[in-house]
């Protein structure tokens, strides 16, 4: 299991994530995949095909790379220092953050679910229905 935390003073009060709950929060999106497509220290979650996030396991700090609207995408790497453009992906819609320092576990959440919804947005409209009816399967 690979934990990544700070030294400082100032966050030693904070929560650590750490791997194992992003990677549980990510296989936690309905019909969410991990695999390693690129090489051994690179987990990749994907739904219907595409991915949505990315971590790497083989850092000194933990980080996730997810996809934003292009929009969104600047205003959070100007609102937070724990954002940064993702490295080796379209700079437009991809923002890598680093838990564990000014974006608190709940909003690093709410944007794995942003990267899902992007993804999905994407999609061919019956590739859209389709895992929609993953969210209702009774309907």
């Amino acid at each position: 299991m690979y934990y990544f935390a700070s030294n400082s003073d100032s966050d030693r009060n904070l929560p650590v994530m750490n791997i194992e709950e992003l990677r549980e929060y990510c296989l936690s999106m309905e019909g969410s995949e991990e695999c390693l497509p690129f090489d051994e220290v690179t987990l990749v979650y994907k739904v219907m095909g595409k991915m949505f996030a990315l971590i790497p396991v083989d850092r000194d700090t933990l980080s996730i790379t997810v996809k934003c609207d292009p929009e969104k995408a600047v205003e959070l790497r100007e609102r937070y220092a724990a954002v940064e453009v993702a490295y080796h992906f379209n700079k437009r819609y991809w923002n890598t953050l680093y838990p564990n320092q000014d974006m608190d576990d709940r909003e690093i959440k709410k944007w794995i679910r942003h990267s899902v919804d992007e993804v999905i947005k994407k999609l061919p409209l019956i590739k859209q229905r389709a895992y929609r009816n993953l969210l209702r399967p009774n309907h």
